[in-house]
């Protein structure tokens, strides 16, 4: 018993209240560990922010320019993101097991743009922590007459086995065509994937985005959308922090640029580093070189 025995020179801090632990994402203060540490790999602690290179796109989309070889076009990309957002094909056959990022895994799978689109399922929860997932990424179709409902369906049950087995889901915001882009319904949209579970939010900027941003308790992550001019894209990036946003979701914005790694590192400095538009068009101009 001697090595247990009561020493009265430790100190045992009596007086002195256990510090609180509050976490630095918003809405995420109640989580379990598991969770915590996934978004902790997303999301950079030191600003609470992220740069996401999303190729996720040829889920539905085939050969998308840009993307017809991931293994040359993506793979010298991945030092310069935070978080990868792909599917597990091409998780699995291009991404270094090395790399050390974190994998937002693209979790609903379906119809393609050669059909009506939308109509998605989910993959089995078990592969998602095969792959290590950080965080599985479901499409919902509000304002979708034939596909909200089931949709949402698949948000509901991808939180249920996100919160069975710690990894956090992202609630991913589609744009159809009688939809408008605007802060009423991507308040909306973004709004419902937070109450049915998602622990994070991907959805488009727009005129009015803080009140998109304020109304939704989890952090959101603006979609980069189409190819942009690069300066106009870093201005993207930059209103939306601005206004709130959590980080970004860039793809076609990156791989279809002219100089993609330049690119990456530019929007990374508007995201992490607080640069200007401009500051960040002169970092990839010099980048580029």
């Amino acid at each position: 018993m001697d090595g247990i025995r009561e020493n009265r020179d430790k100190d045992y801090g009596i007086g002195i209240p256990v510090a609180g632990q509050g976490y630095f994402l918003k809405g995420s203060d109640n989580l379990d560990w598991g969770m915590k540490d996934r978004l902790a790999r997303i999301f950079r602690p030191s600003t609470g922010r992220t740069v996401m290179l999303a190729f996720d796109h040829g889920y539905i989309m085939g050969p998308t320019s840009g993307l017809e070889r991931l293994d040359l076009s993506i793979t010298p990309l991945i030092p310069y993101a935070d978080s990868l957002m792909c599917s597990r094909g091409s998780l699995r056959s291009v991404v270094p097991t090395t790399s050390g990022k974190a994998i937002c895994l693209r979790y609903s799978a379906g119809s393609s743009i050669l059909t009506e689109l939308n109509n998605e399922v989910v993959l089995d929860p078990k592969d998602a922590i095969r792959v290590n997932a950080s965080a599985m990424a479901v499409m919902v179709a509000m304002g979708n007459q034939n596909f909200e409902a089931k949709t949402i369906e698949n948000l509901v049950r991808t939180a249920d086995a996100g919160y069975k087995y710690g990894i956090p889901t992202m609630g991913v915001t589609a744009v159809g065509t009688d939809m408008v882009r605007d802060a009423k319904y991507f308040g909306l949209a973004a709004r419902v994937c937070a109450e049915n579970g998602a622990n994070i939010v991907k959805t488009y900027y727009c005129d009015g985005f803080a009140k998109v941003v304020n109304a939704c308790p989890v952090p959101i992550v603006i979609a980069g959308g189409k190819k942009l001019p690069e300066l106009e894209a870093l201005e993207l990036c930059y209103n939306a922090i601005n206004e709130g946003a959590a980080g970004v979701d860039m793809g076609r914005n990156v791989f279809q640029s002219e100089h993609p790694a330049a690119m990456i590192q530019a929007v990374s400095g508007v995201v992490h580093e607080g640069l200007t538009p401009k500051q960040g068009y002169e970092k990839f101009k010099e980048l580029s070189k």
